[in-house]
């Protein structure tokens, strides 16, 4: 396990049908079965997987996880120096699978062997990495086991059907779109990705492979939404949207439920480390909660706690930290853990992210180094952005916290207009029904554009520094 001897089915099922589609190109079950098959015995016990996406990396993934061999999947557009520093760490931190080799000496187990055929549920087969820029990335450990057991929670949870055809238009790299690709070999489903994300390519795909699943971040869907909908791009074959990365804005699920009418949006909360956690399906027709912070239930077979920093179980309504047990949880990690990167509680585990119950409902604020004390209330970004989000007129938000010599903090945002303009009379009244008084940002800003780093992602220090410094690409609202 985790997929290989359900490869091996599905190749002898149905040896002609798809099994991988990268930009049009296309692989069967039979074909990727044969050329996995063919990379086995030259494989190594540890394997570095660096490429973009194309057929060859999942023959190449495929074989990397034979046996109980083990794969580590590095972005390519990470610097070669922070790949080799990866690869040095990988060579002194991962030790040889434990007992194997006297097991095959013993003539019981083969340690790798020259078959493509998955290895003992117990044994280590994936390191997975953290993001890294220039620094060195944490890196943990799955077991067969755990992924085996989060393909049948996700495959049911999610629906996946042979049937399916998948879109993961994001790069093979990062684990959403990894994990899909398994899921689908698992599952004996089509897997559909394009050597890049591009808009137009994935409308295409859409419109002429016949896809039937989106597996996406909420950036990708609220693109290929928008455009979709500007260039009359039809959606209606979708039946199911998979969002990960954080919690959609009313704009973006508005955008999508116009352009994909029959389709089931889901939400889910899960992290690397811990796998699914939470999620949720809206289902067309039904309505959303207006600036809301659920993500839904637990998935099959996981618990979920909120406990404080000491252990103690916290009751509905009180925020802290999110703790899982699940048998889908990671081994640890290999390097990298500071104590405080995946704690456990008496077999409960958190990565740290902050939420509360309510009636069996998991609600997400986010991580507690970005939360805001703001005259002793806690008040976390991600809760404020939501609710800003499901006002008229806004089209993104992101909200910080500013120092304040009375206040301790003071809980500012900034808002990029979908249209025309805003005032913070407007904001201020749309945010009333949803955020309590103590949460309410006490000053507004307009954005010509979000802050964002590098990398893409949100950044509400540069927010902060674009005010301190009366940037240009923000206007203080009155």
């Amino acid at each position: 396990m985790p997929f290989l001897d359900r490869l091996q089915r599905w190749a002898g099922e149905l040896p002609d049908g798809t099994a991988v589609a990268v930009a049009g190109q296309r692989l069967s079950w039979a074909d990727l079965r044969d050329a996995a098959a063919a990379l086995v015995p030259g494989a190594p016990a540890v394997a570095l997987l660096s490429e973009q996406n194309s057929l060859h990396f999942a023959v190449a993934f495929a074989a990397a996880v034979a046996g109980e061999r083990r794969c580590a999947v590095l972005d390519p557009d990470w610097p070669q120096q922070l790949q080799d520093g990866i690869a040095a760490r990988i060579s002194g931190a991962v030790p040889p699978v434990p007992g194997s080799l006297a097991e095959a000496l013993a003539g019981r187990v083969p340690a790798l062997g020259p078959d493509l055929a998955d290895g003992r549920p117990d044994t280590p087969f994936l390191i997975g990495l953290t993001s890294g820029t220039t620094s060195v990335p944490k890196a943990f450990s799955r077991s067969r086991r755990s992924w085996r057991q989060s393909f049948d929670a996700s495959i049911g949870f999610f629906g996946l059907g042979r049937e399916d055809r998948t879109l993961a238009p994001g790069p093979l790299a990062a684990s959403l779109n990894l994990y899909a690709l398994a899921e689908c070999l698992y599952a004996g489903a089509e897997f559909h990705t394009l050597e890049h994300f591009d808009v137009g390519d994935a409308h295409a795909a859409i419109s002429h492979d016949g896809i039937t699943r989106l597996v996406l971040v909420p950036t990708m869907l609220r693109l290929l939404s928008e455009r979709g909908l500007t260039g009359g791009v039809d959606a209606s074959g979708i039946r199911s949207i998979i969002c990960a990365g954080s919690k959609l804005d009313a704009r973006t699920l508005e955008a999508a439920r116009r352009w994909a009418p029959n389709a089931t949006i889901f939400e889910y909360y899960g992290a690397s480390e811990l796998s699914f956690v939470a999620g949720s399906g809206l289902r067309p027709g039904e309505s959303p909660e207006p600036g809301g912070t659920g993500i839904g239930g637990p998935f099959p077979g996981v618990g979920i706690r909120i406990l404080d920093d000491a252990g103690t179980v916290l009751p509905d309504g009180r925020d802290g930290n999110i703790c899982v047990r699940s048998g889908m949880v990671s081994d640890g990690y290999l390097w990298g853990d500071d104590g405080q990167a995946l704690r456990c509680f008496d077999g409960w585990f958190t990565v740290g992210d902050q939420g509360f119950l309510s009636g069996g409902t998991l609600h997400m604020l986010g991580r507690r180094s970005d939360m805001i004390i703001t005259a002793g209330t806690n008040v976390y970004p991600h809760e404020v952005e939501l609710a800003l989000a499901s006002v008229p007129g806004v089209a993104a938000a992101v909200a910080a916290g500013q120092p304040d010599d009375l206040r301790g903090q003071r809980v500012v945002a900034g808002v990029v207009p979908s249209h025309g303009a805003l005032t913070a009379t407007q904001l201020k009244a749309g945010v009333e029904d949803v955020l309590v008084r103590s949460k309410r940002p006490l000053e507004y800003f307009a954005l010509a554009e979000l802050p964002l780093t590098d990398r893409g992602k949100i950044s509400r220090q540069l927010l902060l520094d674009w005010v301190a410094s009366n940037d240009p690409r923000i206007r203080r609202l009155a």
